[in-house]
């Protein structure tokens, strides 16, 4: 007696089957991190901008002392970090897309090795703004 019922064949690469990804393993993360970043960077901006209208003007101690305290170089952080990731999520979507062969491997590890070195550019910088600020008080 044969099992009469019906056999469905998935249509899975190798690597897909082995993984049990299928076509949006990753992506769904990726496209979630993009989403979440691009919406957390609406209010930090918006305080940024906020911020700098407010200390047009400012001399330079004004500036020193407004990023030493610490809510403003803990948003002025969280503003760089979330810019710098989102910009290396974007980035990395246009390299997938349009960068192919022995280039695409260096390409993408160029893209996370520069965004990471200018983030970490800016948050060195206000790292000496908190501690110039320190200094002032």
């Amino acid at each position: 007696m044969t099992d009469s019922a019906p056999h469905i064949e998935v249509m899975r690469s190798q690597l897909g089957r082995a993984r049990g990804l299928g076509a949006g393993g990753s992506g769904t993360a990726h496209w979630w991190a993009e989403r979440v970043t691009a919406a957390s960077l609406l209010p930090l901006s918006t305080w940024f901008i906020v911020q700098m209208f407010r200390l047009g003007g400012a001399d330079h101690k004004d500036v020193v002392k407004w990023g030493g305290k610490p809510v403003n170089a803990t948003m002025l952080t969280a503003l760089i970090i979330t810019t710098f990731y989102h910009a290396q999520l974007g980035l990395q979507v246009i390299v997938d897309d349009y960068v192919h062969g022995k280039a695409h491997l260096p390409t993408r590890i160029l893209v996370k090795l520069v965004t990471s070195l200018l983030g970490l550019l800016g948050v060195f910088a206000v790292i000496k703004l908190v501690a110039a600020g320190n200094r002032r008080s």
